[in-house]
């Protein structure tokens, strides 16, 4: 079963790599790696993307042997609403393989997915933000009980950011999910997420980011806050343009059965046009 499962999965993934090229075809062969650079620093810029992102973490359960490896499926859809105003689709499909994270117990699958909508003006304030607000929704898609919350839930996102002409990008992105529905026997879901980001970009399209990507769970009154340091490289395969990503983080706190720290690799498609 697990190994039709992993098989199944797999073909999700290669089938979102497999629109690339149809894709690519919107890519304008000049593209700047700076602006593009630039562009990946903020979360409601209109630009076609597709993230494939692993994240491997380790140091989960009672015995901190566990051990989870994520791949983040993570397409952002900019949409043109008029002269003003973008919509900017951001969608999550996790697939999940992890050991030990409860004691003798492996499982893999899909988790939940989070699909988030800003609204965002196509320039920026009078004092240089740019901004973007929408609803954010967690839908329960986890293909194993043990690899999502079983519950539906939704509320507000937001993003406020400013990029300086030395490089710099700042800001943060936010939402906090409430239950709507789901399984009576499972608890319900009540989470702030609060990402603050610093980025610095570096000439040839390269940047350096900080960022913390918390969850506070009101239910359980834990903070979950993994501090990440990540360094990325704008460049080409072929005619396609992507970036390539690597980083490490540290848990500086964490729920009980937590993992300590972890690593990520990120592969990137870009469709600038």
């Amino acid at each position: 079963m697990q190994n039709t499962l992993a098989i199944s999965l797999s073909a999700v993934a290669l089938a979102a790599i497999a629109c690339v090229p149809l894709l690519a075809q919107e890519a304008t062969v000049n593209a700047d790696p700076d602006a593009l650079a630039k562009a990946l620093s903020n979360p409601v810029a209109s630009l076609i993307s597709l993230p494939l992102q692993l994240n491997y973490d380790t140091g989960h359960g009672p015995a901190d042997n566990g051990e989870r490896w994520t791949l983040n499926v993570q397409p952002v859809i900019p949409v043109s609403l008029s002269q003003d105003w973008n919509l900017i689709s951001r969608t999550i499909v996790p697939i999940i393989t992890q050991s030990d994270v409860l004691p003798g117990e492996t499982d893999s699958g899909l988790g939940d997915v989070v699909q988030s909508l800003f609204f965002s003006p196509k320039a920026p304030s009078s004092g240089g933000w740019i901004w973007g607000v929408g609803p954010a929704f967690l839908l329960p898609t986890a293909t194993n009980d043990r690899l999502g919350a079983e519950q539906w839930a939704l509320g507000p996102t937001g993003v406020a950011l400013k990029q300086t002409a030395s490089g710099w990008t700042y800001g943060a992105l936010a939402n906090h999910l409430w239950s709507v529905a789901g399984k009576a026997e499972r608890t319900d879901v009540c989470a702030t997420f609060l990402q603050p980001f610093l980025a610095k970009g570096l000439g040839k399209g390269a940047s350096a980011t900080v960022n913390f990507e918390s969850t506070y769970d009101w239910k359980t009154r834990n903070w979950t806050l993994p501090l990440n340091l990540t360094y990325s490289k704008v460049t080409r395969f072929g005619k396609q343009l992507v970036s390539l990503a690597g980083g490490v983080r540290a848990y500086l706190d964490k729920s009980e059965g937590g993992p300590d720290w972890g690593l990520r690799a990120q592969l990137t498609f870009l469709f600038p046009r």
